[in-house]
């Protein structure tokens, strides 16, 4: 089983083992190309990097790899906003701005070219493997990628969505279970949060593309069970956070390594979409609040977040994490990848 997932010859890699395109700075090239060169599949999270710091993160990529790796993007969300709407939630968040000193007015700022300029890159950078949160690109853009040979990979929070990702021609397909930390990738319906246990051998049983468990996983075991629940490969997040080669705050990576189980909650507060994280003071002050929809709301709160990470201020950043804390590990890439391997192994010999 271990040795004879479809995702290998598709993703060109050694082990059934992706690395989640986790975007906002954590999945720095050194993290890419480690977990590449250790024969899982290393991947950019670019969802809000400019198309030239693209460029130049996939160039420093290939300059430390040959293997197989991928980059992901956010397929893009235009939802509106009065500007009585952004005054009101403007005012929540004035209390949090003015505890961090920052004094400028936060206007939205939401660059509606990004994903066409950023697919654009992907097809000049012959990136092997794309990957899509938040939905599914239209048909032209399927076909130009496709068209230069890249492997496409789908994320799905339901059954629904993993079929519309099979028929819109998508290679394989992520099942994101409910325990997966950070932005849910929903994009058909509301968010219904169902676990990986339930919702990884119902999508394999509803789709003919390899399907890619995600969500709590951490080590050899998790992998291990969910490719005996039909799942082609895992991919993991959380784990890959806390490594030394991750470009998460010091803050953030000190807060999973020291959090239960039972401390992360969805919200949607920080971004307008819901997300798993860490519970802190912001989330906690700003329930029952009026917030925007994704990206508009990401946009009003970034300047806090930027703030708050350069004050030493964790309770307010966001500090996503999956639901298994417990489990993580501060070391390379290399060494997580080396355990998860082993274990895997160990639990299939």
């Amino acid at each position: 089983m271990w040795n004879h997932s479809r995702l290998l010859e598709l993703l060109k890699i050694d082990h059934p083992i992706i690395q989640a395109g986790m975007a906002g700075g954590v999945t720095t090239p050194e993290l890419v190309a480690a977990v590449s060169n250790a024969g899982g599949l290393g991947t950019l999270g670019a969802g809000y990097m400019t198309p030239g710091a693209m460029r130049e993160s996939i160039q420093e990529i290939n300059s430390l790899t040959r293997n197989s790796f991928g980059v992901n993007v956010f397929v893009p969300e235009f939802p509106n906003a009065t500007e009585e709407e952004i005054s009101r939630v403007n005012q929540v968040l004035d209390s949090f701005r003015d505890e961090l000193g920052i004094e400028d007015e936060t206007k939205l700022q939401v660059d509606e070219s990004l994903f066409d300029n950023q697919i654009k890159v992907i097809i000049e950078a012959g990136v092997p493997v794309c990957s899509f949160t938040f939905g599914i690109p239209n048909q032209e853009t399927i076909k130009k990628l496709k068209e230069e040979g890249i492997v496409l990979i789908g994320t799905a929070t339901s059954v629904e969505e993993a079929i519309l990702n099979e028929q819109y021609g998508m290679d394989a397909v992520v099942a994101q279970g409910s325990e997966a930390g950070g932005h849910r990738g929903t994009f058909q319906g509301s968010y219904e949060g169902v676990g990986s246990m339930s919702l990884i051998p119902q999508i394999v049983d509803n789709v003919s593309i390899p399907v890619i468990a995600a969500g709590g996983i951490m080590d050899g075991r998790g992998v291990c069970a969910s490719m005996v629940l039909g799942a082609d490969g895992a991919q993991l997040g959380t784990a890959f956070v806390t490594c030394n080669e991750s470009g998460a705050k010091t803050q953030h990576k000190e807060a999973i390594l020291h959090t239960k189980e039972t401390e992360t909650v969805m919200t949607s507060s920080f971004s307008g979409k819901q997300a798993r994280g860490i519970r802190n003071a912001f989330i906690e002050k700003m329930e029952g609040h009026e917030r925007l929809e994704y990206p508009l709301q990401n946009s009003l709160t970034k300047g806090i977040r930027t703030e708050a990470a350069k004050q030493n201020k964790p309770e307010y950043m966001s500090l996503w994490s999956g639901q298994s804390p417990r489990l993580s590990r501060s070391e390379s890439a290399a060494e997580l990848m080396q355990s998860i391997v082993s274990q895997a192994k160990r639990i299939n010999s």
